[in-house]
């Protein structure tokens, strides 16, 4: 027991084997004395120095009254006290812990309860041991808790789950309950154990997060709104001066710089609400068969005026145009824009920018490479953050506030594919690739589009309605510069009058406006003579999927986001036949940043 040879131990005083010598006289003692020990605890020094529970049994012997020796039968008890000591522990967390920890039969009897389901129920143990569960438990839940029951005593596996329970004052309790069986020492289950944790605090964070997150959506929508709305008769003002003044060179410079500055604040906020719209699963793709080609030139379109200005060449390689993928021509412009925009924005002036396209492993592999400023390997792990920028970028003029590539990857990610970054290093330019999964299908045909209709007149009768009198004043004043009559009004009972007056051919209608806003002028509007031809035009700050839905329901025929580009409003108010071919210069349209119409206008 204690890996003592005999010589080691036969002769030495007994106090020496003693963890404490001075309970091993006390012992000597008291059998001296007469008295019997029965299992008296006490510790045993071993020969390797460790120390072994162990329970001491003596009696003593004696002749004519005198004590002649003693007899001391030590019983090993270290496994015991080791389970004990187990067990003690394991009492002392169920009591101590602030969770429920309650046992009970299969029948639904109750058979303990530590003191936090005492602080969370309210009942005592003496009030609720032996007592039916039924106590805590609503009535619409007691079926499935008999069913739970059930199920342990069928050893199968429980998984937590949440669910409600009834405190002693009546108050109805949110808990995450976890299960396990109780079983007997032939492994027979006789019960369960139940640890119930109340979980109403992280609910209701669970719920305020919710209602924070709500509440940051309406925010960015709001500040789309009202950003763009100051923004619409900026362009519309810029685009009225160099129509008017086409031969002005300061008009023309100043314009297309102010045109380009509008243009990039309208993207930053279409990409901050469409990076909102993917974290809430909220935006949707109009897939098709397509080669990447016609996405590619889009892209170069948006991104030209930047790359002309660097003086920045683009070499494009689209592989072979029978590649195709299943996808959304608009939001693959959109990846490959702010891909080939950021390689121009931490390029040098007179750089080069790369794109190839490949097939590997039933992939399409595209790749834009520059020869930037690069990125630090410390960087690569969260280039696809939002908000997150290179450190060395930061300094630039043109760093932009980090969304660009959280939005590419997150486009990429909706279309099944993925994106990566890599780079040599710092100065050593970077290469981004977009794998989008193949498809065996050839591309779709281009939508055959009916020819435009023959104008009726050779003026345009226009109704402009804005409670921004910038907006009305600016846009009624470009629509003059293409020939079009033009009322204004400033609310959508002006817009009523405007139309009965007038009979326009179009109406351009704010939808936010005081009194009569533009959703009811439109149907008012649509009910009076001649209304069912007349072009109904929603011109708004709004321009998320919910809002475009609702115009169209409206009778809307076409929803158009501020700023609204020059050429589009053209198309809309003016026979095609009308715009000469050397305007389309002044306002280069963006088709990956206008949106497109919700249908074709009547006339």
């Amino acid at each position: 027991m204690l890996g003592y040879a005999s010589r080691d131990y036969v002769g030495h005083p007994l106090t020496a084997f003693y963890d404490n010598p001075d309970e091993a006289r006390s012992l000597l003692t008291r059998t001296a004395n007469g008295e019997r020990l029965h299992g008296y605890p006490t510790r045993m020094r071993c020969a390797d120095g460790s120390l072994r529970h162990v329970a001491i049994s003596s009696s003593g012997r004696r002749e004519h009254g005198q004590f002649v020796h003693g007899r001391y039968v030590t019983v090993d008890l270290s496994d015991r006290h080791r389970v004990d000591h187990v067990r003690g522990l394991l009492a002392a967390v169920v009591e101590s812990t602030d969770d429920a920890v309650i046992s009970k039969s299969l029948e639904g009897r109750i058979l303990s309860w530590n003191a936090g389901a005492a602080a969370m129920f309210g009942y005592q143990p003496s009030e609720i041991v032996g007592a039916s569960l039924n106590l805590i438990i609503l009535d619409a839940d007691r079926s499935a808790e008999r069913d739970i029951l059930a199920r342990v005593a069928g050893a199968e596996r429980i998984q937590p789950f949440e669910t409600r329970r009834v405190a002693k004052n009546g108050e109805v309790l949110d808990v995450s309950l976890t299960l396990s069986p109780i079983r007997d020492e032939s492994g027979r289950i006789i019960g369960a154990s139940s640890i119930a944790r109340d979980i109403r605090l992280r609910l209701a964070l669970e719920q305020e997060l919710r209602e924070s997150d709500r509440r940051k959506d309406e925010f960015l929508a709001v500040l789309a709104h009202e950003l763009r709305n100051p923004l619409a008769p900026i362009r519309n003002g810029v685009a009225a001066l160099r129509l008017a003044l086409p031969a002005d060179p300061v008009i023309r410079q100043t314009g297309a710089i102010i045109e380009r500055q509008v243009q990039q604040m309208a993207r930053l906020l279409d990409d901050l609400l469409d990076v909102s719209r993917i974290t809430h699963n909220k935006l949707g793709l109009q897939r098709e068969v397509l080669g990447i080609g016609g996405p590619l030139e889009m892209a170069l379109e948006t991104c030209r005026p930047l790359l002309e200005r660097a003086g920045q060449s683009v070499e494009v390689d689209a592989g072979d145009p029978r590649w195709t993928v299943i996808a959304d021509p608009v939001r693959l412009a959109q990846i490959f824009s702010n891909l080939i925009g950021n390689a121009s924005k931490y390029s040098h002036p007179g750089a080069r920018i790369r794109i190839a396209a490949r097939c590997d492993e039933g992939e399409l592999a595209i790749t834009v490479a520059d020869e930037g400023i690069g990125l630090t390997e410390d960087a690569l792990p969260h280039i696809f953050e939002m908000f997150s920028q290179a450190s060395q970028a930061r300094s630039r003029a043109q760093g932009g506030v980090g969304i660009g590539l959280a939005l590419v990857k997150g486009l990429v990610d909706l279309h099944g594919g993925r994106v990566s970054a890599r780079s040599a290093g710092k100065g050593q330019g970077s290469t981004f690739e977009v794998r989008l999964p193949l498809s065996h299908q050839p591309a779709a045909p281009p939508p055959q589009t009916d020819a435009p209709p023959e104008p009726v007149d050779t003026l345009r009768r226009v109704v402009v309605a804005d409670d921004n009198d910038d907006g009305a004043d600016s846009l009624a004043m470009m629509l003059r510069t293409f020939g079009c009559d033009v009322r204004t009004a400033y609310d959508g009972g002006g817009a009523i009058e405007a139309f009965e007056a007038m009979h326009p051919h179009v109406v351009l209608l704010d939808l936010g406006m005081p009194g009569v806003d533009g959703f009811e002028a439109a149907r008012q509007i649509r009910r009076r003579p001649g209304g069912a031809d007349t072009l109904l035009v929603a011109m708004t700050g709004w321009g998320q999927d919910a809002d475009r839905r609702r115009t169209a329901e409206v009778g809307f025929d076409a929803h158009l986001v501020k700023p609204v580009d020059p050429l589009t409003l053209r198309a809309l108010v003016e026979p095609r036949s009308h715009v000469r071919e050397e305007e389309p210069a002044l306002c280069r349209r963006l088709p990956n940043l206008v949106p497109p119409l919700t249908k074709v206008g009547r006339g």
